[in-house]
């Protein structure tokens, strides 16, 4: 049973933002603060991932829980209100999901997707495991560039 009333839940659920969340903010201002250069949103790239590295083929997601659906299972259970709405607007989030990275994925690009709460939570953990990334591109990059003697 929702706590709300359905005109309340709909408020809510229309107040959430599609990009520029404070999730995809903080760890966009994290990596600019650390050197990284990259572009928001950029409708060039597949799938307009929420951050990406053109020169290294790199595309980050920061993807909100429920729309995402993790923890799909618990998600599908809870539901109350508008169920079939919900379940097929998620599955289709899912679907895309899995058409972006292995479109990308396909073309070269490493795809990252980070849950929006591991983001806040965890965000040195993040940005670190993107610099890593990174690193092992421009490594890969850096080789193949190179004559071998």
């Amino acid at each position: 049973m929702d706590i709300f009333t359905k005109e309340k839940r709909s408020k809510i659920m229309r107040a959430i933002k599609s990009k520029d969340t404070k999730e995809e903010r903080l760890l966009a201002k994290a990596l600019w603060r650390r050197g990284h250069r990259y572009r928001k949103h950029d409708r060039t790239v597949f799938g307009t991932p929420d951050l990406s590295f053109k020169k290294y083929r790199i595309a980050i997601f920061v993807d909100g829980e429920f729309f995402h659906g993790k923890d799909w299972e618990s998600i599908q259970q809870r539901l109350d209100t508008n169920k079939e709405f919900w379940l097929s607007k998620i599955e289709r989030n899912r679907n895309r999901d899995k058409i972006v990275n292995e479109y990308l994925t396909s073309k070269g690009w490493l795809v990252l997707r980070f849950w929006s709460k591991d983001v806040k939570r965890k965000l040195y953990t993040t940005v670190r495991t993107i610099e890593k990334e990174i690193e092992n591109v421009h490594k890969k990059i850096y080789f193949q560039d190179t004559p071998h003697q």
